[in-house]
This record gives C-alpha cells, sequence and structure tokens, in this order.
C-alpha cells in the first residue's frame, strides 16, 4: 500500500505507464465503432473538425473510465496473473496521480466535445463514462453476475457517440450500433471469463462462470451469440445497410457461432481464449462490412 500511495522516489513513471493506464488496445477498438457511427451518419464523408475533435473527446473521455478502472480494481489486480504487471499495482504511478491524471483527461474531454463538436455528445460521452467507471467498475463488477450485461451499456455508446457527434440527434443506425455492441459483450467477456474462472474466483469477483458454473456460462455464450447473429442483420432489415453488409454478416455471425458451440462442447475449455480472440476479430470485420457497404453504395 505504501509504494502505491507514495511512491519510491527511484521508481519515476514513464509515459508508457501512463499510456498503459488509459488501456489503449481498448481505446482504439471503441475509436474504430465510433468512427463507424460518424461515417454511416454522413451522406458522403465526415468533416474534419468532427473526425478529428469528436474522436479526440471520445477517446479522452475512454482512457479516463480506463484510468478509473487501474486505481478502482488495483488490489484485485495485483492477485492476477494477467494485471500484476500493471503500472498502479507496480508502484510506478501512485493513486494520487492515477486519479489526478484521469480527472484531467475527463476535463480535457468534455472541453474538447462541447468546444468543438457538440453539447449532447458531451453529455452522452459523459453519462457514459460515468456508467462505466462508477456504476459498473464500483457496483456491477463485484456484486451481480451480470455485471457485463448491465455494464455492457456504457461500452456500447462510442458508435452512437460518433453518430451524434455528426447529426447532433440520437440516431436510428447509432443506435443499431449500440445494441450490436451491448449484445456482443457478455459472449466476449464470458468467454475470457471460462478462461480465468479460477483467477476471478481468487479474488471473488461474481463472474458468471464463479456463481452459476462453466456449463451454464457456455449456454448463455451460444444464446447471446444467436442473439447477436440476429441484431446483426437489422441494420439490413431497417433499410440502413444493403446486400455486401447483409451476407457479411451473416457469414460472420455463424463463424462466431460455430466458434461458441465448438467452446460449448469442449468439456476441458481449452478453446475460450481462441473464442475471446475471435470474438474481437468478429466485431472489427462485422464493422468493416458496414463501412465497406456504405462507401461502396455511396462511390457507385
Amino acid at each position: 500500500m505504501k509504494t502505491i500511495l507514495m511512491k519510491d522516489k527511484l521508481t519515476l513513471a514513464s509515459w508508457r505507464d501512463y499510456l498503459e493506464l488509459c488501456k489503449p488496445k481498448v481505446v482504439l477498438l471503441m475509436i474504430i465503432t465510433s468512427l463507424v457511427g460518424m461515417c454511416l451518419s454522413s451522406s458522403v464523408f465526415v468533416g474534419w473538425p468532427v473526425l478529428l475533435f469528436g474522436n479526440l473527446g471520445i477517446a479522452l473521455a475512454a482512457a479516463s473510465a480506463a484510468a478509473v478502472n487501474h486505481l478502482a480494481d488495483y488490489r484485485i489486480d495485483s492477485m492476477m496473473a494477467r494485471t500484476q504487471g500493471r503500472p498502479v499495482v507496480q508502484g510506478k504511478v501512485s493513486l494520487i496521480e492515477t486519479l489526478v491524471f484521469a480527472s484531467t483527461l475527463c476535463v480535457l474531454a468534455m472541453v474538447v466535445l462541447l468546444v468543438f463538436v457538440n453539447s449532447l455528445t458531451a453529455l452522452l460521452t459523459f453519462l457514459s463514462m460515468i456508467g462505466y467507471a462508477g456504476v459498473y467498475t464500483f457496483y456491477l463488477k463485484h456484486n451481480t453476475s451480470q455485471n457485463i450485461v448491465i455494464g455492457g451499456l456504457a461500452g456500447a455508446a462510442p458508435p452512437l457517440l460518433g453518430a451524434v457527434a455528426v447529426t447532433g440527434h440520437v440516431t436510428l443506425m447509432g443506435v443499431m450500433l449500440l445494441l450490436i455492441i451491448f449484445v456482443w459483450t457478455p459472449p466476449h467477456f464470458w468467454a475470457l471469463a471460462i478462461d480465468r474462472v479460477d483467477e476471478y474466483a481468487k479474488v471473488k469477483i461474481p463472474m458468471l462462470p464463479n456463481t452459476h458454473g462453466i456449463l451454464y456460462t457456455k449456454r448463455c455464450i451460444v444464446i447471446y451469440t444467436v442473439l447477436l447473429l440476429l441484431v446483426s442483420l437489422c441494420p439490413y432489415f431497417f433499410g440502413c445497410s444493403h446486400l455486401i453488409y447483409f451476407v457479411s454478416a451473416l457469414a460472420l455471425g455463424l463463424w462466431f457461432l460455430v466458434g461458441t458451440l465448438n467452446l460449448y462442447r469442449d468439456e476441458k475449455n481449452s478453446c475460450a481464449m481462441k473464442v475471446f480472440k475471435v470474438s474481437i476479430m468478429y466485431l472489427f470485420l462485422l464493422f468493416f462490412a458496414l463501412l465497406l457497404d456504405h462507401y461502396v453504395v455511396v462511390m457507385f
């Protein structure tokens, strides 16, 4: 505790330590979805001020929430092999410095969005940040096995935020993109939770495999993946996308579903991490298909 609150004077934090607090890989995925939300809400190309400042503000807010997550979970992180090397756990960045860093990012995010984008984007971004950094991190994560399901709403917000940044109002396409990520989140994280079931048990976090068993969790993963396949087709059936996306979404959804069915049949759970990685690739390719579909129609 002493090393975390008051760092050893010989241990200096580098820019890489502060970058790690931001969870850059997670933020990058969120910005990709935000960018898709922007592009699909524009008839041709997104104006550079919204493209630059909208994504910058959303990224700063996501990084702020990530830093708060480091702050709140440093005790748990110190007991899990996957997170023992994080800067706060290692004492490279103190709790106070992490709090100041997160607060600074939050203020910068709100200033950028309010000045250069629009107030609705700023408000929705702030609410999603509070939802993840506050409600999910400090309460849901430690009190219910449905933490990922409920808390996933905040993490699903970036494409809606991107759409609002362009249009100034909530759009049908933005809501559908939010729903896709919202339904994608449980099977994505539950696959990881199965792989790390012993670690979550050690730190007493009520993840679904720990509270209801691995077999029950596998069933839920399959059910959510089927639901995801159906939800992912909504943009086509609501007239917001075209045949290129429909075929891509169907193929990708079946690919993901096959992976989850393999996990369901895998008694040793050895492919849980593979399903987790496939889920990330699935979301990336799905949103790429949306962009491809949109711009092929626009340009031809």
